[in-house]
C-alpha cells in the first residue's frame, strides 16, 4: 500500500489543531495508508528541504506565519488564493507541482454566516496578516464592507487608538485575526475599547484555544454574540481534503 502524507508548515505549532484532527479523522476512515505531521520551520527557506525530503507528500496546511511567505515557493495559485495573497492549502499535482489554495474564506464564511442578522453590516478587521486577508475575502462575499485595524493607518487601514463609540456604531462586527490570547498567552487581547460591544455587536476570534479568550470574554461582558475559531477550522480542513483528493 503506498503511503500518503500530510502535514502542516508553521512556526511553534505544537499546539495544532490540525495533526489532531487529520490523525483522528484517519483512524476514524479506516485510511490506514494516510499520516499527518507538523513541520516546524523557524524560516521559511526550510520549507524546500521539507518537500524534497518527504517523497510521500501529498498535500500540506500552512499555517502563521507563512500564509503569504510561501507563496513564491509555489508554482500555481488557485484564483482565490491569488485574489486574496494568502495560502493554507498547498496539493501536490499529478505532475508534482505545488498548487496553493485559501481555504481559510469559506471556513469564516460558512461559521460566520448562521450568526448575522440584517443590522450586521460592517466588519471591522484586527490584523492585517494572511488570516486576515482571506477573511476580508469572505466578509466581501458575504455583500459586507469592512475596515482593517493595524497599529499603522493606511488605507482602509485605520490605527487602534482611533477606535471609539462612534467608531462601534459604524461596525458592527468585530473579528481578532490576531495572534494576541492564543494559548499560553491567554491574558493578552487586542487593545480596544470593549466598553462599546452592546447586543448588537458580534465578536468573532479565530482564536480556539483557550475556547473563550479575553476579546470574547470582554465582549460577551457587554452582551455582544461571541464565536472562536473552532468550527472555522473543522469547515477548513474538511475543504483541504476535498482539495487534497481531487
Amino acid at each position: 500500500m503506498s503511503k500518503r502524507q500530510f502535514g502542516l508548515i508553521g512556526k511553534n505549532i505544537a499546539y495544532s489543531f490540525s495533526k489532531k484532527y487529520f490523525t483522528e479523522k484517519f483512524a476514524l476512515d479506516n485510511l490506514e495508508d494516510c499520516t499527518y505531521d507538523n513541520f516546524d520551520i523557524q524560516s521559511i527557506e526550510s520549507f524546500p528541504s521539507i518537500v524534497t525530503e518527504n517523497p510521500e507528500l501529498k498535500g500540506l496546511n500552512v499555517t502563521i506565519p507563512y500564509k503569504e511567505a510561501v507563496i513564491p515557493y509555489l508554482d500555481q495559485l488557485s484564483d482565490k488564493a491569488a485574489k486574496i495573497g494568502a495560502v493554507n492549502v498547498i496539493r501536490f499535482t499529478k505532475k508534482g507541482n505545488l498548487k496553493g489554495y485559501n481555504s481559510d474564506c469559506y471556513g469564516f464564511m460558512k461559521s460566520l454566516e448562521p450568526i448575522l442578522q440584517p443590522h450586521h453590516q460592517k466588519a471591522l478587521i484586527l490584523g492585517t496578516g494572511g488570516a486576515a486577508k482571506a477573511v476580508a475575502f469572505a466578509v466581501e462575499q458575504l455583500g459586507l464592507l469592512y475596515s482593517f485595524v493595524s497599529r499603522e493607518a493606511g488605507a482602509n487601514c485605520i490605527h487602534y487608538d482611533q477606535i471609539n463609540a462612534t467608531t462601534f456604531d459604524h461596525y458592527q462586527i468585530i473579528i481578532n485575526c490576531t495572534p494576541l490570547g492564543t494559548s499560553p498567552n491567554i491574558e493578552a487581547f487586542p487593545p480596544i475599547p470593549y466598553e462599546y460591544f452592546t447586543h448588537k455587536h458580534i465578536a468573532f476570534d479565530l482564536i480556539y484555544n483557550p475556547e473563550e479568550t479575553q476579546f470574547l470574554k470582554k465582549a460577551k461582558q457587554r452582551g455582544a454574540i461571541t464565536k472562536n475559531g473552532y468550527e472555522m477550522l473543522v469547515f477548513q480542513a474538511e475543504k483541504a481534503w476535498k482539495i487534497w483528493n481531487k
